[in-house]
């Protein structure tokens, strides 16, 4: 066990803020296992991708067989499983999402949607929140402010930030106290006018916001958001990567909104924990960006192996009715999280849809005052009790909990987490 964590610090790169304490060996369902055979609830579905929890045997046997006969080609080459998932992942979608371009990470799906909508419009500038996280390639990483942006330089220019509509502490209000979205984002785009050269391209954000705090936008937000995009002349991306395939009770998070974003970016979820992205867009914007030369030719692009693992992704989830699963788990995860918060002083805010859910500790909730201690306290008192869950790892942001089990996590899987959470929170309470 020494030698093992001598030789992560000698070399491996740090990527992030801390290693979790645990050698893992394996994963199987909604748990991980470490080294020394302890079960862990994973409340991450790892990097909030594996929906259908961990070695799913669909998935596993189709890798199996993509594996041992066709999984990478040369990059102009293409295979049948490639041109079935764009068909079946236009069947799930509204007119006149049709197009997909089949890529390997959220980040690069990404970065090919912007490079998408500025060829399209003819202009560069992005617009995303002020707590945003699209990935960490060059224009993925220009559009997330959340983290990750000190000490690197210059980003690429025309990145410009909206307000996060964070309805527990927006300082914008109504008369009677609810929380007036509308304003703050009449300002918001305000200020982007006041800012832009005209030459507003996208706007690029998601349905809820993950790494930002769990933040949902608000009902007809989206709607809004996109008529004031299509009054710049701009276009509306919808990063879907942890809000896809049904994990907020819905297939897509913009179907509770009718909105239909002129491109759609999925990964995460669409490989359920395997490395598979894509593009979606209309035929209309494809073949302009085609006429006037887009160019996304990657290593891995149209990869047989990534189309077969989101093929199957698709067919599990449609064959076992899991997004029908996910919103009724979705609404046993909300009652018990907001029964914890009426019960506890230190949990001041419930929010998500379904299967992503998060709360947010305070140190009380008259102050609201932000419990980094606090959530860095109860992450480890729920790890050594058998949970993993994931707190925002952000200044200010550290007691919020992102929760997302596996879509097929069982009844007393979801129930024996929250039990675990409660736990957790009265014994570092007790202990402070």
């Amino acid at each position: 066990m020494d030698a093992f964590w001598d030789d992560v610090e000698r070399h491996l790169v740090r990527y992030g803020p801390t290693f979790t304490p645990r050698i893992i060996e394996r994963a199987a369902g909604s748990y991980v296992y470490d080294s020394d055979g302890a079960a862990i609830l994973d409340f991450t579905s790892g990097q909030m991708s594996a929906v259908l929890g961990h070695s799913h045997p669909d998935v596993v046997r189709a890798v199996s067989r993509s594996v041992a006969s066709l999984d990478h080609l040369f990059s102009g080459m293409l295979s049948r499983p490639v041109v079935d998932l764009a068909r079946r992942l236009a069947a799930t979608l509204p007119d006149p999402l049709t197009k997909t371009l089949l890529l390997t990470t959220g980040a690069e799906s990404n970065e090919a949607a912007i490079k998408m909508a500025k060829l399209y419009t003819g202009k560069y500038e992005i617009v995303s929140f002020d707590r945003s996280w699209h990935g960490m390639t060059s224009g993925a990483a220009a559009a997330t402010f959340s983290a990750g942006r000190r000490g690197y330089g210059p980003t690429l220019p025309g990145n410009l930030t909206l307000p996060t509509p964070n309805a527990y502490r927006s300082p914008f209000r109504r008369p009677d106290g609810s929380y007036d979205w509308e304003a703050e984002l009449e300002y918001g785009f305000a200020l982007v006018d006041q800012q832009s050269t005209g030459a507003m391209a996208a706007c690029l954000v998601e349905p809820i916001l993950s790494s930002g705090g769990v933040i949902d936008l608000p009902p007809g937000y989206l709607a809004r958001l996109k008529e004031m995009c299509a009054e710049r002349g701009m276009l509306l991306v919808l990063d879907e990567a942890q809000t896809g395939l049904g994990r907020t009770g819905h297939m897509y998070a913009f179907e509770r909104d009718g909105v239909v974003p002129d491109i759609l970016t999925l990964s995460k979820t669409l490989g359920a924990g395997l490395p598979v992205a894509a593009v979606v867009t209309s035929d209309e914007i494809e073949q302009i960006c085609r006429e006037r030369g887009f160019l996304f030719f990657t290593t891995h692009v149209s990869d047989p192996l990534a189309a077969t693992v989101a093929l199957t992704v698709l067919e599990v989830i449609e064959r076992d009715n899991l997004v029908e699963r996910a919103a009724k788990l979705g609404e046993q995860l909300k009652e018990r999280l907001l029964r914890l918060r009426a019960d506890h002083e230190v949990v001041g805010d419930v929010r998500g849809r379904g299967l992503l859910q998060g709360i947010e500790l305070v140190t009380d909730k008259e102050s609201k005052a932000p419990a980094d201690a606090l959530g860095h306290a109860v992450t480890a008192a729920c790890l050594d009790r058998g949970l993993h869950l994931n707190i925002v790892q952000l200044p200010g942001m550290g007691g919020i909990f992102r929760i997302a089990p596996p879509l097929t996590t069982t009844d007393d899987e979801l129930h024996a987490g929250i039990d675990i959470l409660e736990a957790a929170i009265e014994a570092v309470r007790i202990a402070r």
